[in-house]
């Protein structure tokens, strides 16, 4: 995402109040707004994990989940995930099921920057290998389920805190990620759910 596409801001309920360009979103008193979580495994429950780029003005050189993003104002969350995939690790999701209606979370970078997102979780299955933009990703390495809970909870700074907060949720889904149940879209924020 440009540094001034905008980010869709939110009420404390999930609904779509307005837009900011995300440059002018980040700071110190970030204002709540729509975002995602996507985790994609291959057919054997390996995560995908990314390292965010240095160059990343939020958790810079942190490793994380697959990779994130915020719709833009009037996108549907399949159109977002699918933008994204596509800039971030240059590929597409084959199957793409929704797992967690929305995570709340806001977080204080030790620069005093805030992340105060709102969103839901996505599982996918990758059409075809990751090639990583360089502008969005250090590194990436697939990591088996098991691994990734027990780092969540026993190394949770290793994370960036949003991957914390979504991995321990699923670790309540159970064992194996492919047999995860979906929920429905009614579980989406009100702002998501307006743009099927």
């Amino acid at each position: 995402m440009s540094e001034s596409e905008p980010v869709v801001l939110l009420d404390e309920r999930g609904n779509a109040v307005g837009s900011a360009p995300k440059d002018r979103t980040h700071n110190s008193d970030t204002a709540l707004h729509l975002a995602f979580s996507v985790y994609a495994f291959d057919e054997a429950g390996r995560l995908l994990m990314s390292r965010r780029a240095l160059s990343k003005h939020t958790w810079p050189g942190v490793w994380t989940n697959s990779f994130c993003g915020h719709p833009l104002p009037g996108e549907a969350l399949e159109d977002a995930v699918r933008r994204r995939s596509t800039a971030e690790l240059g590929t597409d999701a084959e199957r793409m099921d929704l797992l967690i209606g929305a995570v709340r979370y806001r977080s204080v970078m030790e620069n005093g920057i805030v992340e105060n997102e709102l969103g839901p979780v996505v599982r996918v299955l990758l059409s075809r290998p990751p090639s990583p933009s360089p502008r969005e990703v250090e590194s990436i390495r697939w990591v088996p389920w098991e691994e990734v809970l027990r780092e969540a909870n026993q190394d949770p700074t290793a994370l960036s805190p949003w991957s914390v907060i979504t991995v321990r949720r699923l670790g309540r889904l159970g064992p194996e990620p492919w047999k995860w149940p979906v929920v429905n879209d009614v579980e989406l924020p009100p702002a998501l759910r307006s743009h099927p």
